[in-house]
């Protein structure tokens, strides 16, 4: 299946933690990054996850947040280091391309927001994404 969600990054689970409805589902990254994807108890059993499985966690450009730096006292747990590799600019929105450890992610926010953080090629960067905005596949 061929996706519009730029962002793919292979990884392996590491340890699922079931609730009633919901399922927190942690994965190592290709790079050694931890993620955490928020989804469906349901969706953990149709995709047969458990602890070892091969999957791609999936985050759509314009739920992905940039900072300068690592932040603390936030509720986002994925915040994964990296290098701006490439802006894009339009009239309103820009596109920033991050290299990770392992892989490469984009990110589409406001141009105001670039100008404000100073982003260029070769900008340090911590990508902030929400546990509830990753998505997960399997294999």
């Amino acid at each position: 299946m061929t996706l519009s969600i730029r962002n793919q990054i292979p990884g392996t689970v590491t340890a699922i933690t079931f609730g009633a409805v919901m399922a927190t589902v942690r994965a190592r990254l290709t790079g050694g990054q931890e993620i955490t994807a928020a989804i469906t108890a349901e969706a953990v059993k149709e995709l047969g996850l458990a602890e070892g499985s091969a999957v791609h966690a999936l985050a759509k450009s314009t739920e992905i947040a940039l900072a300068t730096a690592p932040v603390s006292g936030l509720s986002i747990r994925n915040q994964l280091p990296g290098t701006v590799v490439e802006v894009a600019t339009g009239g309103a929105m820009a596109t920033v391309k991050v290299a990770i450890t392992g892989g490469e992610l984009t990110a589409a926010i406001t141009r105001d927001a670039v100008e404000d953080l100073g982003l260029a090629a070769g900008s340090s960067v911590v990508a902030l994404i929400k546990s509830t905005e990753v998505s997960l596949s399997a294999g």
